[in-house]
């Protein structure tokens, strides 16, 4: 076995523990914590926020306007693949840390701005992410996938574990998936973005702070897209190396 591959197997296998590993008390504790919270927000600004959400899902699914400036590479090897995958990072990373530093400082009005503009640059590079391992973006059940791996970033311990199950087993869930328009009608799109917000706001709704908010979105956003190129690069060797 080729040493970059059997590296990758080794950091796979620690990624897949971790991510099954049960949350520590005081990330349950912010949960809880979370839920309360959602509890007392009115149903108008939940509304706000899943609308932002279910455009996403349903941009990513059928729509046009995100896609992939890279060409699917094909015939690259796994260390080609993810030494251009890091460049990618890299740069989203520092993408999403100015446009966090940007609407921080704006406080909450340019702080409500900054939810759907980290969506886009999180499913940017996802796309980017999707075509470097060489999957096609056209594919709708690789935009799903895109959407499985977003969720697996950004969820409760619980949900995770439940999504991480059918990108293990991807190639027979594909199989039975049904057609784009009746997997939207299936979406539950408030639990959708409750999973999302949930994981972000004990963090992000220091953004909101004038000044100090920038400093926060600068960092909060970098940590995002972070955690977002582990997962994709995890996910992405699942099936590569299956």
């Amino acid at each position: 076995m080729p040493f970059y591959e059997e590296k990758t197997r080794r950091e796979l296998a620690e990624w897949e523990k971790k991510l099954l590993k049960e949350g520590f008390f005081a990330k349950k504790y912010a949960k809880t914590i979370q839920t309360k919270i959602n509890e007392r927000i009115p149903e108008k600004i939940h509304q706000l926020f899943t609308t932002s959400i279910k455009n996403m899902v349903q941009a990513t699914l059928v729509g046009s306007e995100i896609t992939s400036k890279t060409i699917p590479l094909e015939k690259a090897t796994l260390e080609e693949r993810e030494k251009k995958l890091e460049e990618t990072i890299k740069f989203y990373k520092k993408t999403a840390a100015v446009e966090g530093a940007g609407t921080g400082a704006g406080g909450i009005l340019l702080g409500m701005v900054d939810f759907p503009l980290l969506l886009s640059i999180k499913m940017k590079f996802l796309f980017e992410a999707a075509s470097l391992y060489g999957f096609d973006v056209k594919d709708y059940r690789e935009r799903l996938y895109i959407l499985y791996l977003f969720q697996l970033a950004f969820s409760s311990d619980t949900k995770k574990k439940q999504v991480y199950q059918k990108l293990k087993n991807w190639d027979e869930l594909k199989i039975q998936l049904p057609e784009k328009e009746v997997y939207l009608e299936e979406i539950n799109w408030k639990e959708f973005q409750l999973e999302y917000r949930d994981h972000i706001d004990l963090i992000k709704m220091l953004q909101l702070i004038p000044g100090f908010g920038a400093i926060v979105g600068a960092f909060a956003n970098y940590h995002f897209l972070e955690v977002l190129g582990e997962t994709a690069k995890n996910g992405y060797r699942m099936r590569l190396l299956k």
